[in-house]
């Protein structure tokens, strides 16, 4: 069953088709790491994105029960230059083609990944489709072009009701920009009593539930387009502990009067090392963003930076001059990825216990 992937700049690959047969569109972007497909597949941050799979062997060890990052999977095609038909893994349950079935999704392979990866590090990412053989690529060029580029990317995956996951620690109220169940874990693992409620719950809201720290989460497109998420950081900063991971560090810069830029190609996959700024060390971390805090604009603001990122010098973490907040541009709770970083969860957790404790609490009691 053949396939076509469509770029807008007129690219055309042909390949094998697998998984949905159906057509889609969305932003073409790359991901280098070399497992975790199913926590990537299933992260809501890459609502309305097509991703391209730079190790050229997906699905050799299936898909599981265990390591989803969400239930409703928000991408909108996977490309890979070959797919494991057969996967062999203990835990093994459904094959990846098989699942992508089941989720509406189409893939394809068996083309040049190293070649698409190479234009869109050249050209930066862009809008791509993918569909069957006998559509004519010239009609469906002038299909993708008309096609209006989407901005409600959070409020497609957000949670629609509040929740709680219950707990007899701290009460963290964790805001649903797209959240990742890894951050779930990390919260449950340190017996925190948490509160999922959706982007758009107003800063008044979350104070009535009495929370000791508030979660920023991550989730998918431009931060500028939250302007839910800025209004809340504004009501609830200064007021008890924040902590903010990827789209949350995004909002939280804006909310404090930083810009954020749209980067070429972004920053996706599992092995992105990153500085502490304080410490010196360097950890491996997972990303998955297309934005990034301008560091010029940091200037007029009380934010300072924390962290680093060593390949190009960008913004990773960021933590308020005088109030109890702090962030960070990559994913602590490491799914998938290596687990350097979660460490942070247990600075979260100490920030919450000095607030307590103390009634007072600035980022300088901390180390973060």
């Amino acid at each position: 069953m053949k396939r076509q992937l469509i770029l807008e700049d007129g690219t055309c690959f042909i390949g094998e088709g697998f998984g949905a047969d159906t057509e889609k569109s969305g932003e073409v972007v790359f991901n280098t790491g070399m497992t975790g497909y199913q926590e990537i597949l299933s992260d809501p941050s890459y609502c309305n994105q097509i991703i391209t799979m730079t190790y050229p062997l997906i699905g050799n060890y299936g898909i599981n029960r265990d390591d989803f990052e969400s239930i409703i999977p928000a991408i909108s095609g996977l490309v890979v230059r070959e797919v494991a038909e057969l996967p062999s893994n203990w835990r093994n349950q459904l094959s990846l083609s098989d699942y992508l079935k089941q989720k509406h999704i189409p893939g394809i392979s068996g083309i040049d990944t190293r070649k698409l990866t190479r234009i869109i590090r050249k050209t930066g990412t862009m809008k791509g489709m993918i569909c069957g053989i006998d559509k004519k690529p010239e009609q469906m060029l002038q299909h993708l072009l008309a096609t209006v580029t989407v901005t409600d990317q959070v409020r497609r995956v957000s949670t629609k009701t509040a929740y709680r996951n219950p707990g007899r620690g701290f009460r963290v109220v964790l805001v649903d920009y797209g959240m990742k169940q890894g951050i779930l874990r990390e919260l449950n693992d340190r017996g925190c009593d948490i509160i999922v409620v959706p982007y758009n719950t107003t800063a008044e809201e979350v104070l009535q539930l009495h929370p000791d720290g508030i979660m920023l989460s991550n989730g998918p497109g431009d931060p500028a387009d939250v302007k839910e998420g800025i209004a809340l950081i504004q009501g609830v900063q200064g007021k008890v502990p924040l902590f903010g991971i990827c789209l949350g560090h995004q909002l939280f810069a804006l909310a404090n009067g930083a810009e954020t830029e749209k980067m070429k190609f972004g920053h996706r996959g599992s092995n992105h090392p990153v500085k502490d700024l304080q410490t010196g060390k360097v950890a491996l971390t997972s990303q998955n963003h297309g934005y990034t805090v301008d560091e010029e604009s940091l200037s007029k603001t009380e934010l300072e930076v924390t962290h680093i990122a060593l390949n190009d010098g960008t913004v990773e973490g960021l933590k308020h001059k005088t109030l109890q907040a702090f962030t960070v541009q990559y994913h602590p709770e490491a799914s998938p990825g290596p687990e350097d970083a979660n460490y942070l969860f247990d600075q979260f957790i100490q920030m919450m216990d000095l607030n307590k404790t103390k009634g007072e609490l600035t980022c300088q009691n901390v180390q973060i």
